[in-house]
């Protein structure tokens, strides 16, 4: 049976960050993960987790000036000073809250430009070889381009032929289903293959990128097929709740037993 980590930055938004450690393990999740940690010290989402009894599976590596638009450096060269910076930043993170998995964005730049491509593949390395001092995964992740558009990462073959080539023992895919059906679609015949080099993968229904089960796709089988292939990560769930977070929880009921505990009555900055 699949075990599903929350994503703090899309769900539970209802409470303050901090507090949506709380909400998500009452909500019956074992797992969490977000985009972001830089904006609170490592010690208090350590605590949070420690509180709460929940497991920190991913977190994405500094990606530029957020705000500004950026998507990551790993593709601008001139930003490789920086980018060095930021995987120091992220390790500390990463030895206060136990996460085995950071994921490292490409950036906003063409395929087509060749120093681009040079300039991704030596972030890579370099980071690879930063995190495996640690013990730590680095992921890669393919985005379409209808949600993050001139994303240099925007498609998965161009991902699977580079983690081949490289061949570095702790690079891995991050599959994301949602992205992968707008993409390319043929979800199940892709995790079947990919699932050697597949890190960690996320869910959220097509086209509208809500709770599962509400989209075009069968998530359900997909959850089953992913118990047949063996897969023993995580699934994050990587959606924007339709409305508050607590009303669109019943497509996780069957898989939380007596885990999940309602949360009743609840609002913002209110914790069970």
């Amino acid at each position: 049976m699949p075990r599903f980590a929350a994503n703090l930055t899309m769900m539970f938004n209802e409470w303050p960050f901090l507090d949506r450690f709380a909400a998500a393990a009452a909500a019956g999740f074992e797992a969490v993960e977000f985009l972001f940690p830089y904006e609170h010290r490592p010690d208090a989402i350590a605590e949070r987790l420690a509180k709460n009894g929940l497991s920190q599976v991913l977190f994405n590596l500094p990606p530029g000036n957020w705000a500004a638009g950026e998507r990551g450096l790993a593709s601008l060269a001139e930003r490789f000073d920086e980018l060095q910076v930021g995987v120091e930043t992220a390790l500390s993170y990463a030895e206060a809250t136990g996460v085995k998995r950071l994921h490292l964005m490409s950036g906003i730049a063409s395929r087509d430009d060749k120093e681009a491509v040079e300039a991704y593949r030596k972030a890579i390395v370099w980071t690879a070889g930063k995190l495996a001092d640690r013990g730590i995964d680095l992921l890669i992740e393919p985005i379409n381009g209808r949600d993050m558009p001139g994303y240099f990462l925007n498609d998965f073959g161009f991902a699977e032929a580079l983690v081949r080539d490289l061949a570095l023992p702790n690079l891995k895919l991050q599959f994301d289903i949602y992205h992968r059906q707008i993409m390319h679609g043929d979800v199940t015949m892709a995790l079947r293959r990919l699932m050697p080099l597949i890190g960690h993968i996320q869910i959220a229904s097509v086209p509208s990128r809500h709770e599962p089960a509400t989209g075009e796709l069968d998530d359900h089988f997909i959850f089953d097929e992913l118990d047949r292939l063996g897969y023993a990560g995580f699934v994050g769930c990587e959606y924007r709740p339709r409305s508050k977070t607590l009303d669109g929880l019943s497509w996780l009921v069957p898989y939380t037993g007596e885990r999940q505990r309602p949360i009743s009555g609840a609002k913002r900055g209110v914790l069970p």
